[in-house]
This record gives structure tokens, sequence and C-alpha cells, in this order.
């Protein structure tokens, strides 16, 4: 057993060793320190003046969330500053080669997107962008597109002209399509099993059998739990309560006679396939949708997850498919044309994301993020498949 002590006449503390009972020699004495003890002196207060001043109440969750925002924006500027200067001195692509975009149109009505003198080209085809005659909001749209870049090398990034991008894509299709007017043209191909046309059609199709309108919450017990909105509703009753017109509209003017049934069975987590007569008429319907309707419809399906969705919203604003809409607004369920917008889409695609940030909150830079993106997905299919074509 081992102690410490301080000898008397000196301020060295030793180790004793009490092993045994007597000390043994100084080569058992282990010196921890020699400095002598001093207490603390305490200073005098001379502060004077008034008291400090109350402690000011913390930002708000929102100012905080708006600062956030705003640094993560001038980092991202400077992040593409950067690596726009580490490119060569001189380079033609760190700069914006041209001055003015307008919009030019010819003797057919065709729109031309020009920069300066020179045309868009399809990325594709490598030959001038053409919008129709009767769609001159788009190129308008695609002119602003290109007038907001500050550099040729932001050109090369489809994220930063997603109206180009898409309107090349349509005009390819028609391109391939033999620049037909009618369905009757390229409904084959569609059906037959060659060309981008039949990879859209074929890809919308598989959309079909794990649709988000068709997937609804199976029912639930009062013993299950009271998670209702403020109008006493289910998550169930919500999504029937939104399909209903929407499956109304398709299986009546769009598809009539289809039988779109429910996707989950009960208690099954295995989607189950829309009889073989409904995906053959669904199949024949895209298959003769001219070009630039069958593009938007893809647009719309991809953001919305939805291929019911995404039809009834093509009805609504294709100037191809206006005829649909004649006579809605005598309906008890319709509200006349543009009833079913962006807003109407977008919910419609997302009810259970909807309800569950609703009960449980949502993931910051997450859900409002994907949200908004769906809005501005589904507004470039209105831009790419209006038109003035039929309009009184």
């Amino acid at each position: 057993m081992k102690r410490i002590a301080t000898s008397a006449s000196s301020p060295v503390r030793c180790i004793y060793d009490h092993s045994n009972a007597n000390l043994r020699s100084s080569a058992a004495l282990q010196c921890l320190h020699n400095s002598a003890t001093r207490s603390a002196t305490p200073l005098p207060l001379t502060a004077t003046g008034p008291p400090p001043a109350a402690p000011l109440p913390a930002a708000s969750q929102d100012g905080e969330r708006v600062d956030r925002r705003r640094r993560q924006a001038e980092l991202l500027k400077r992040g593409q500053d950067l690596r726009i200067n580490q490119m060569k001195p001189g380079s033609a692509m760190q700069k914006r080669f041209w001055k003015a975009v307008s919009v030019q149109t010819d003797e057919q009505g065709t729109h031309t997107i020009s920069l300066d003198t020179r045309p868009v080209r399809n990325p594709a085809t490598k030959t001038p962008l053409h919008i129709p005659p009767s769609k001159p909001h788009l190129a308008t749209a695609i002119a602003l597109e290109w007038d907001l870049l500050t550099s040729a090398q932001q050109a090369l990034r489809s994220h930063l002209i997603p109206l180009t991008s898409l309107a090349s894509r349509a005009h390819s299709l028609a391109l391939e399509d033999g620049q037909t007017t009618g369905p009757e043209g390229f409904a084959a191909a569609g059906s037959k099993g060659e060309g981008t046309r039949y990879e859209i059609v074929n890809t919308l199709l598989r959309y079909l059998d794990t649709d988000t309108l068709l997937c609804w919450a199976p029912p639930m017990t009062k013993a299950e739990g009271e998670n209702v909105n403020a109008e006493g509703e289910r998550l169930r009753d919500v999504q029937i309560r939104t399909a209903r017109p929407i499956l109304a509209y398709l299986t009546q003017r769009v598809w009539p006679g289809v039988e779109l049934r429910e996707t989950l069975d009960d208690g099954s987590i295995l989607p189950r396939s829309q009889p073989a007569a409904t995906r053959a008429v669904i199949k024949g319907w895209m298959a003769g949708l001219p070009a630039w309707e069958l593009v938007g419809l893809e647009r719309a399906v991809l953001a919305g997850k939805s291929l019911c969705v995404g039809a009834r919203f093509l009805c609504e604003w294709s100037e191809e498919l206006r005829f649909l809409n004649d006579g809605v607004g005598k309906e008890g369920d319709q509200k006349g044309e543009g009833s079913f917008g962006i807003e109407e889409a977008a919910k419609a695609c997302s009810l259970e994301v909807s309800w569950q940030t609703g009960r449980w909150g949502e993931v910051e830079d997450s859900h409002d993020v994907d949200r908004e993106d769906l809005r501005r997905q589904l507004g470039s299919v209105v831009l790419l498949v209006s038109g003035t074509k039929g309009a009184e």
C-alpha cells in the first residue's frame, strides 16, 4: 500500500511504501514536484457604467432558413464562377458569343430561334430547331432561355435549357415520323416494334400497372386508428375522391369502354396488371399521338409517375386534342376547359406524399424541392403541347 506524504521541513512531496513496516531506502522516495503553494489574489471590481443590455431573442426559424439558402446560393455561384475561371484563358466557351436573341418566322409561319444571325440547332439532328407555326409562345420561351445564358458553356448543360431539350426531342420525333400531321402515317410504327415512337410507347405503358393514381391505401377499420383529415376522410377516401373524375373523363372521352381497376389487391403489395384489352386500347392511342403530344405525354408521365394523370393533363392542354373538351363544362364533375391545370395534376400525382408530410412534416430541401420541380415539369408540358390551332 502506498500513500503520499509531505516533509515538514521541505515542500517536497514523497511516496512511502507501507508494504513493509519501516521506511525503505531513499530509492523508494519519488518526488512529484517542489513548487511552493501560493494563494490566489482577487482583483477589485472596477467596472463602471450602465448594466449590459438585455439579451436579444434568437432569430426566427424562417429567417434562419432564408439566410441559409442565401449562403448556399452564394456558394453555388462561387463554384460556378470558379469552374468557368479554370478554363483556358481566352477560350470561346467561357464567353457568350451572341449579343441578341430573337424569334424569326419564315413564309410558312415556322418559328426559328436566332442567336444574332445563327439559328439554334437540334443537338440530335444538327439541323435548325423549327417550332410549329401554332406555337409562338413556345418559341418565345426558348428564346428567353438562351437570353438568360451567360456563356456558351452553359448551353452544353441540358438542365439549363430544359425547353430547348424538350422541343428538340419532339422535333426529332416529328422528323422521324416523316413530318406527318396526322396519326395515320406513324401509328403503325409505334405498334410494330421499331423507332423512337415504339420505345416511348412501351416505356409509358409500363407505368399503367403501377399508376400512382390507381395505388390506393388499403381499407382501415376503426380499431386500426383514426388518421383522418379535417373533413373526416382517410387517405383511401381522398385518393378515390381524386381519382373518380379523372377516370370518368378518360373512360368516357379518351378510351371509351376500357376498365381501369385498382392496382393493389387487398393485403397485397404486388401490383396487378390491367386487362389486356385496356392495355391494347391505351397502347394504340399513344401510338397514334402526334410527335409533340407524345413527347409531352412522356414528360408528364415520367414526372408524375402516372399515365392516367398524364393523359388527362395532355387532353386538357393539347391543341390537337382540344375537341375532347367540348361540352365538358356541362358535366357535374368538371368545371370546363382549364379546370385540370398544373396544380390539380401535381396534387393528384402526390396525394400520399402530401398526406404523410402533412402528418409528420416535410424534409427541408427534399420534399419542397420535389414539389416545385414537379410543377416546373408540368408547366413545360403546357408550353410544349398548347397552341393556337383550333382556338376560337
